[in-house]
Protein backbone atom coordinates (compact mmCIF):
# COMPACT_ATOMS: atom_id res chain seq x y z
CA UNK A 1 0.00 0.00 0.00
CA UNK A 2 1.42 3.54 -0.88
CA UNK A 3 1.72 6.09 1.13
CA UNK A 4 -1.33 7.76 0.07
CA UNK A 5 -3.51 4.84 0.50
CA UNK A 6 -1.99 5.06 4.24
CA UNK A 7 -2.77 8.76 4.42
CA UNK A 8 -6.22 8.08 3.10
CA UNK A 9 -6.80 5.17 5.74
CA UNK A 10 -5.64 6.99 8.43
CA UNK A 11 -8.02 10.33 7.61
CA UNK A 12 -10.82 8.07 7.52
CA UNK A 13 -10.29 6.56 10.40
CA UNK A 14 -9.04 8.49 13.07
CA UNK A 15 -7.45 11.90 11.92
CA UNK A 16 -10.31 13.13 9.59
CA UNK A 17 -12.73 10.91 11.44
CA UNK A 18 -16.22 11.93 9.99
CA UNK A 19 -17.51 12.31 13.42
CA UNK A 20 -14.62 12.50 15.61
CA UNK A 21 -12.73 15.57 13.62
CA UNK A 22 -15.60 16.54 11.27
CA UNK A 23 -18.36 16.64 14.02
CA UNK A 24 -21.04 16.08 11.32
CA UNK A 25 -23.78 13.04 11.10
CA UNK A 26 -24.47 13.67 14.78
CA UNK A 27 -28.46 13.36 14.08
CA UNK A 28 -28.89 9.87 13.23
CA UNK A 29 -25.22 9.28 15.31
CA UNK A 30 -27.14 10.00 18.33
CA UNK A 31 -30.17 8.61 17.70
CA UNK A 32 -29.47 5.21 16.38
CA UNK A 33 -26.87 4.44 18.68
CA UNK A 34 -28.64 3.10 21.62
CA UNK A 35 -27.79 -0.54 20.57
CA UNK A 36 -24.66 -2.02 18.94
CA UNK A 37 -26.78 -3.73 16.36
CA UNK A 38 -28.29 -0.49 15.61
CA UNK A 39 -25.65 1.28 15.20
CA UNK A 40 -23.70 -1.70 13.09
CA UNK A 41 -26.41 -1.02 10.52
CA UNK A 42 -26.52 2.28 10.02
CA UNK A 43 -22.98 2.26 9.68
CA UNK A 44 -22.95 -0.58 7.20
CA UNK A 45 -25.83 1.15 5.35
CA UNK A 46 -23.78 4.57 5.43
CA UNK A 47 -20.46 3.15 3.93
CA UNK A 48 -21.90 1.46 0.94
CA UNK A 49 -23.67 4.52 0.16
CA UNK A 50 -19.83 6.06 0.58
CA UNK A 51 -18.26 3.97 -1.88
CA UNK A 52 -20.68 3.69 -3.84
CA UNK A 53 -21.26 7.56 -4.42
CA UNK A 54 -17.63 8.00 -4.42
CA UNK A 55 -17.12 5.22 -7.23
CA UNK A 56 -19.91 7.23 -9.30
CA UNK A 57 -18.22 10.50 -8.75
CA UNK A 58 -15.19 9.23 -9.62
CA UNK A 59 -15.74 7.77 -12.74
CA UNK A 60 -18.31 10.69 -13.89
CA UNK A 61 -16.08 13.90 -13.04
CA UNK A 62 -14.79 14.56 -16.48
CA UNK A 63 -18.62 14.68 -17.28
CA UNK A 64 -20.25 16.56 -14.74
CA UNK A 65 -20.02 20.34 -14.71
CA UNK A 66 -19.17 22.72 -12.35
CA UNK A 67 -22.27 24.34 -13.14
CA UNK A 68 -24.64 21.33 -11.95
CA UNK A 69 -22.07 19.08 -9.80
CA UNK A 70 -23.56 19.49 -6.52
CA UNK A 71 -27.37 18.51 -7.38
CA UNK A 72 -25.90 15.82 -9.31
CA UNK A 73 -23.70 14.42 -6.52
CA UNK A 74 -27.33 14.89 -4.62
CA UNK A 75 -28.85 12.98 -7.04
CA UNK A 76 -26.30 9.91 -6.92
CA UNK A 77 -26.10 10.12 -3.55
CA UNK A 78 -30.50 10.29 -3.56
CA UNK A 79 -30.64 7.25 -6.15
CA UNK A 80 -28.07 5.16 -3.91
CA UNK A 81 -29.92 5.39 -0.94
CA UNK A 82 -33.28 4.76 -2.30
CA UNK A 83 -31.72 1.50 -3.25
CA UNK A 84 -30.09 0.55 0.14
CA UNK A 85 -33.53 1.54 1.79
CA UNK A 86 -36.13 -0.58 -0.65
CA UNK A 87 -33.05 -3.62 -0.22
CA UNK A 88 -33.04 -3.41 3.87
CA UNK A 89 -37.07 -3.30 3.89
CA UNK A 90 -36.96 -6.18 1.77
CA UNK A 91 -34.18 -8.81 3.48
CA UNK A 92 -33.64 -7.21 7.00
CA UNK A 93 -37.00 -5.55 7.64
CA UNK A 94 -37.07 -5.47 11.69
CA UNK A 95 -33.49 -3.49 11.31
CA UNK A 96 -35.52 -1.36 8.56
CA UNK A 97 -38.29 -0.76 11.14
CA UNK A 98 -36.11 -0.26 14.27
CA UNK A 99 -33.85 2.06 11.62
CA UNK A 100 -36.96 4.02 10.31
CA UNK A 101 -36.71 7.52 8.97
CA UNK A 102 -32.78 7.56 9.67
CA UNK A 103 -32.38 5.75 6.09
CA UNK A 104 -33.61 7.84 3.59
CA UNK A 105 -31.92 10.77 5.83
CA UNK A 106 -28.44 9.16 5.02
CA UNK A 107 -29.16 11.55 2.07
CA UNK A 108 -28.55 14.64 4.41
CA UNK A 109 -25.85 13.44 5.61
CA UNK A 110 -23.48 15.79 4.95
CA UNK A 111 -20.14 13.81 4.68
CA UNK A 112 -21.16 12.05 1.98
CA UNK A 113 -21.85 15.08 -0.26
CA UNK A 114 -18.64 16.80 1.31
CA UNK A 115 -16.29 13.54 0.19
CA UNK A 116 -17.95 13.82 -3.43
CA UNK A 117 -17.40 16.99 -3.47
CA UNK A 118 -13.74 17.28 -1.28
CA UNK A 119 -12.34 14.20 -2.92
CA UNK A 120 -14.06 11.84 -5.33
CA UNK A 121 -14.87 14.52 -7.94
CA UNK A 122 -10.75 15.33 -7.95
CA UNK A 123 -9.09 11.92 -7.68
CA UNK A 124 -9.10 8.01 -10.04
CA UNK A 125 -11.69 5.48 -9.22
CA UNK A 126 -9.73 3.43 -6.79
CA UNK A 127 -8.86 5.87 -4.27
CA UNK A 128 -12.13 7.35 -4.17
CA UNK A 129 -13.84 3.93 -3.55
CA UNK A 130 -10.57 3.60 -0.69
CA UNK A 131 -11.42 7.26 0.58
CA UNK A 132 -14.87 6.02 0.91
CA UNK A 133 -14.69 2.67 2.11
CA UNK A 134 -11.98 4.89 5.16
CA UNK A 135 -14.46 7.59 5.67
CA UNK A 136 -17.39 4.61 6.43
CA UNK A 137 -15.11 2.31 8.65
CA UNK A 138 -14.66 5.35 10.93
CA UNK A 139 -17.99 6.25 10.66
CA UNK A 140 -18.97 2.73 11.35
CA UNK A 141 -16.67 2.63 14.11
CA UNK A 142 -18.04 5.39 16.12
CA UNK A 143 -21.54 4.13 15.80
CA UNK A 144 -20.86 1.02 17.00
CA UNK A 145 -18.45 2.11 19.88
CA UNK A 146 -21.30 4.77 20.73
CA UNK A 147 -23.43 1.29 20.97
CA UNK A 148 -21.44 -0.72 23.09
CA UNK A 149 -21.34 1.57 25.74
CA UNK A 150 -24.64 2.83 26.07
CA UNK A 151 -26.01 -0.51 25.64
CA UNK A 152 -23.49 -2.40 28.02
CA UNK A 153 -24.55 1.20 30.58
CA UNK A 154 -28.08 1.03 30.02
CA UNK A 155 -29.03 -2.45 29.69
CA UNK A 156 -26.19 -4.96 30.34
CA UNK A 157 -26.25 -6.78 26.98
CA UNK A 158 -24.19 -6.64 24.09
CA UNK A 159 -25.47 -6.85 20.54
CA UNK A 160 -29.06 -7.88 21.89
CA UNK A 161 -31.46 -8.99 19.21
CA UNK A 162 -28.64 -8.60 16.44
CA UNK A 163 -29.58 -12.10 14.49
CA UNK A 164 -33.48 -10.41 14.48
CA UNK A 165 -31.99 -6.91 13.16
CA UNK A 166 -29.08 -8.43 11.09
CA UNK A 167 -29.94 -11.84 10.10
CA UNK A 168 -28.83 -15.30 11.82
CA UNK A 169 -25.25 -14.84 11.20
CA UNK A 170 -25.01 -12.19 13.45
CA UNK A 171 -26.41 -14.58 16.37
CA UNK A 172 -23.10 -14.94 18.03
CA UNK A 173 -22.35 -11.23 18.47
CA UNK A 174 -25.79 -11.34 21.38
CA UNK A 175 -23.98 -11.16 24.89
CA UNK A 176 -25.73 -10.91 28.50
CA UNK A 177 -22.73 -8.63 29.96
CA UNK A 178 -24.33 -8.19 33.32
CA UNK A 179 -27.12 -10.64 34.77
CA UNK A 180 -30.11 -9.26 36.34
CA UNK A 181 -29.45 -5.88 35.60
CA UNK A 182 -32.38 -3.20 36.02
CA UNK A 183 -30.70 -0.91 33.25
CA UNK A 184 -29.93 2.74 33.23
CA UNK A 185 -32.31 4.42 31.18
CA UNK A 186 -30.52 8.05 30.83
CA UNK A 187 -27.72 6.48 28.64
CA UNK A 188 -30.30 4.71 26.41
CA UNK A 189 -31.89 8.17 25.67
CA UNK A 190 -30.59 10.75 23.90
CA UNK A 191 -29.50 12.73 26.95
CA UNK A 192 -27.35 9.87 27.65
CA UNK A 193 -26.11 9.44 23.80
CA UNK A 194 -24.46 13.22 24.30
CA UNK A 195 -23.20 12.33 27.30
CA UNK A 196 -21.03 9.14 25.84
CA UNK A 197 -20.21 11.02 22.71
CA UNK A 198 -18.41 13.70 24.90
CA UNK A 199 -16.40 11.42 26.55
CA UNK A 200 -15.66 9.60 24.02
CA UNK A 201 -13.98 12.71 22.30
CA UNK A 202 -12.94 14.08 25.17
CA UNK A 203 -10.59 10.24 24.64
CA UNK A 204 -9.32 11.11 21.78
CA UNK A 205 -8.14 14.54 22.53
CA UNK A 206 -6.48 12.58 25.31
CA UNK A 207 -5.04 9.63 23.01
CA UNK A 208 -4.04 12.35 20.44
CA UNK A 209 -1.85 14.47 22.68
CA UNK A 210 -0.47 11.75 24.26
CA UNK A 211 0.80 10.79 20.60
CA UNK A 212 1.87 14.13 20.13
CA UNK A 213 4.16 14.12 23.19
CA UNK A 214 5.60 10.72 22.28
CA UNK A 215 6.86 12.04 19.16
CA UNK A 216 8.29 15.52 20.47
CA UNK A 217 9.93 13.30 23.08
CA UNK A 218 11.61 10.77 20.80
CA UNK A 219 12.53 13.53 18.02
CA UNK A 220 14.27 15.68 20.49
CA UNK A 221 16.40 12.30 21.53
CA UNK A 222 16.52 11.03 17.81
CA UNK A 223 20.58 11.38 17.55
CA UNK A 224 20.28 12.85 14.23
CA UNK A 225 18.12 15.53 14.99
CA UNK A 226 20.37 15.71 17.83
CA UNK A 227 23.29 16.81 15.70
CA UNK A 228 21.63 18.75 13.32
CA UNK A 229 20.52 20.49 16.21
CA UNK A 230 24.50 20.70 17.45
CA UNK A 231 26.09 21.50 13.58
CA UNK A 232 23.33 23.71 13.67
Amino acid sequence: MSNDYRRIAKDGIWDNNIVFAQSLALCPLLAVSGTASNGLGMGLASTFVMIASAMIVAMLREVITPQVRIPVFILIIATLVTLVDLWMNAWLHDLHKVLGLFIPLIVTNCAILGRAESFSSRNQVLPAMFDGLMMGLGFTMVLVILGIVREVLGSGTLFANAALLLGNWAAFLELEIISDYKGFLLIILPPGGFLVLGFLLAGKRLIDDAIEKRQMFKQANDPIDGATLVNS
